[in-house]
């Protein structure tokens, strides 16, 4: 097996949909996706969609925020990096609220 195809079978299909804070504008959006973006390619993976849901109310208060910006993205990464880009969502005070999930079969 070639060290391409090796890789590509390291990788795992992952989506997350996060909120960032209602104060945002749209290049502070822009600027968190990117982010988001560069933390993956920095752990071994890359996005392969980006999805901005727009600003939404939220069902319930998040931190004193009553809306939000949805944004979803789908991403590959190796497994070991899940745990960096769940940090960085975790760390980052632009995001309100997040969620990863595995999206492939494995």
């Amino acid at each position: 097996m070639s060290e391409a195809s090796a890789s590509a079978v390291d990788l795992h299909e992952y989506e997350v949909v996060y909120i960032g804070q209602s104060g945002l504008d749209d290049e502070g959006v822009k600027t968190l996706n990117e982010r988001f973006a560069q933390t993956v390619v920095n752990y071994g993976g890359h996005v392969t969609s980006t999805e901005p849901w727009g600003r939404r109310n939220l069902a319930y208060p998040i931190k004193k925020h009553f809306s939000g910006h949805y944004v979803l993205q789908r991403f590959q990464i190796p497994a070991v990096g899940t745990n960096e880009v769940e940090r960085f969502l975790r760390l980052n005070e632009d995001v309100i609220r997040y969620l990863v999930v595995r999206t492939d079969d494995n």
